[in-house]
């Protein structure tokens, strides 16, 4: 069975959850895509290692480069969110022909044509799903399943933390700013919610 190994770029909320996932799950992963996934090494300045499943097995630096330069990671995936410095590691990754996996709606929205062109320029894969409409697997179906369709435009509410906290206020005529704050602790919203509502 091949093996992919993954290089993490945080763990926060969005990258720790991701850890516990690939670790929990890491048996029907393999039966369902016929390959080991295995996460390799992570980067990230600070973490709780409280929750985070599967760490002992996982090559821990503070420095992003060490795993953008890792002759063995195949996949980065970029879960610190912003735009700088995740720009320049996406692209870094890239330039070394590393495939990259982002949620960073922020990064995609700002960035996305430039980062697109130089995967295309060196043959890898930038997958973006999960910063799109709260993880709804739309762009596999835009791209995959209305393959011979012309959509010109899409237009919608189609962001999960915009869902939970509009939900919230209307269903239980919740304040605004105590919505946000249970999305922030449920790790729906960023830190920094600028982007999600």
């Amino acid at each position: 069975m091949k093996t992919v190994n993954i290089g993490l770029l945080g763990l926060g909320t969005v990258g720790g959850g991701t850890l516990n996932v690939l670790v929990r799950n890491a048996d029907e992963i393999s039966r369902r895509t016929g390959m080991d996934i295995r996460v390799h090494c992570a980067a990230a300045k600070s973490y709780d290692p409280s929750g985070l499943d599967g760490l002992e097995s996982v090559t821990l630096h503070d420095d992003a480069g060490k795993v953008l330069t890792d002759p063995d990671v195949d996949i980065v995936v970029e879960l610190i969110g912003g735009y700088s410095p995740a720009r320049e590691f996406v692209l870094e990754a890239i330039a070394n022909g590393k495939h990259v996996v982002t949620a960073n709606k922020a990064l995609i929205a700002m960035h996305g044509e430039e980062i697109f062109a130089a995967a295309r320029d060196k043959g890898v894969t930038v997958a973006f799903e999960a910063a799109v409409a709260g993880g709804i697997p739309i762009i596999k179906s835009l791209r995959e399943g209305l393959a011979g369709n012309r959509i010109e435009w899409l237009a919608g509410i189609i962001n999960g933390t915009g869902n939970f906290i509009l939900t919230e206020m209307r269903d239980k005529g919740r304040e605004f700013a105590d919505v946000l704050g249970e999305a922030q602790a449920l790790g729906y919203a960023e830190a920094d919610p600028t982007f999600d509502v």
